[in-house]
């Protein structure tokens, strides 16, 4: 397992069991999350602390759940994470969820950039890895 790959699944395992302490491990303090339009966190967030609150607050809205890694593709600095989500919102009796993926880029072990994808095809035109090749 590559220090990215291990990297990431700390990361989802922290964000699943709510330990937002954890979820900063691997960031670098220089981090960027892009949360695209469309997602209840949407906009752009600089270092640790904002990055920080913007995971805190959208895992913040969960009763249960999770948020599970399905498939980790890496090119280069660039690593692709295919995610399945399947939460119970608070005040809610319905459970809701859906596919899609987060990108990241690495830098000396630590993420630099993360950012997120309605559409997993985006993110693999993004990391400049061919769907074709994705199995």
């Amino acid at each position: 397992m590559s220090i990215e790959t291990e990297a990431l699944e700390q990361f989802y395992a922290a964000v699943n069991r709510n330990d937002m302490q954890a979820i900063t491990k691997h960031f670098d303090p220089e981090i960027v999350r892009v949360e695209p339009g469309g997602f209840p966190g949407a906009g752009t967030y600089r270092g640790i602390a904002e990055v920080q609150d913007n995971v805190t607050k959208g895992r913040g809205t969960w009763a249960e759940g999770t948020c599970d890694p399905e498939k980790i593709l890496v090119n280069g600095e660039k690593v692709v994470v295919y995610l399945h989500a399947r939460v119970r919102l608070k005040n809610s009796l319905d459970w809701t969820g859906g596919r899609f993926a987060d990108g990241f880029v690495f830098r000396n072990g630590k993420i630099t950039r993360y950012l997120s994808f309605a559409e997993r095809v985006d993110a693999l035109q993004w990391a400049g890895i061919d769907e074709q090749e994705v199995a």
